[in-house]
């Protein structure tokens, strides 16, 4: 009897323990295992060529920021090579598929986060600014690049999966979703071709209604870049906000292949990198 009251206290006072972490100085909940909460849509979006430097703190940048504070901010994230069409590659099949540099066209047939979400009952579409029609398979048009389309490059990812960003629905339609989004903005909304100004805006006028969405319909918002600016080091602002989502900053290291990792996490998927899913971040 003695020894089962002392394991009952141990496991009691271990409780205890586990249920708090400090987050930028406030204590909250920490997740009860080592999972990823089961979402019911995710949006991916990705901008292009900025170090963590230029987008973190700068007056530039009011709406990533402001995101970011409302959500968990990764000090940490890094891309995964350069230049842009291998990192597009990795955060959407767990490989650069070999590629070193922007050529275009490719098509491969091998696993993929599209195919992984249909097969496993699930949805998946793609959203990309300024294509010109649904299905396209050119290699630019416009301010549009094939090469910031990763989807399009699969040819077991249908065709109608990859839509015009015209196609995203509108905010009364939020539910309407899939259950994963790619959002790709053109050369000039990503910031490759235009200022960090523009892709700010870009961000508040379509994806800022959406976060706030997110955290109260179990759905998050993933902002990201695919590389810096061409430093070594490729340190990019990335961003989780939504539901389940701890406000604070998070000093362990990411990368592309531990942000598809979470995302097949959430959906019990098979890891297409051996990269760890985050974890740390969930209330």
């Amino acid at each position: 009897m003695i020894r089962k009251r002392i394991a009952a206290a141990v496991v009691a006072a271990a409780a205890v323990v586990a249920s708090v972490v400090v987050v930028n100085g406030h204590s909250s909940p920490a997740q009860a295992a080592a999972g990823v909460p089961v979402f019911d849509h995710i949006v991916l979006v990705m901008f292009e060529n900025h170090a963590y430097s230029q987008i973190s703190g700068s007056s530039s940048a009011p709406t990533f920021n402001s995101l970011a504070g409302q959500g968990a901010k990764f000090t940490q994230a890094y891309g995964v090579t350069h230049p842009s069409q291998p990192n597009y590659a990795a955060i959407f099949s767990g490989s650069t598929q070999g590629l070193t540099s922007d050529s275009c066209p490719h098509t491969y047939s091998g696993s993929n986060l599209g195919k992984q979400l249909i097969d496993a009952g699930k949805t998946f579409k793609g959203y990309s600014e300024s294509m010109p029609s649904v299905g396209y398979t050119g290699c630019s048009s416009g301010q549009y690049q094939r090469k910031h389309n990763s989807w399009v490059n699969f040819s077991n990812v249908p065709s109608a999966n990859n839509l015009r960003y015209a196609d995203f629905p509108s905010s009364a339609n939020y539910a309407s979703l899939p259950t994963v989004s790619f959002v790709t903005p053109n050369m000039c909304s990503d910031m490759h071709d235009c200022s960090v100004g523009t892709g700010d805006t870009w961000l508040k006028n379509n994806l800022t209604a959406y976060a706030t969405w997110a955290k109260t319909h179990n759905s998050l918002l993933v902002i990201t870049f695919d590389e810096d600016n061409g430093g070594s080091s490729n340190h990019i602002f990335t961003a989780f906000v939504g539901a389940h989502t701890q406000v604070g900053t998070f000093s362990n290291q990411i990368n592309h292949y531990n942000v598809l990792s979470t995302i097949e996490s959430a959906y019990g998927l098979t890891h297409l990198n051996s990269a760890a899913a985050i974890t740390n971040v969930w209330n």
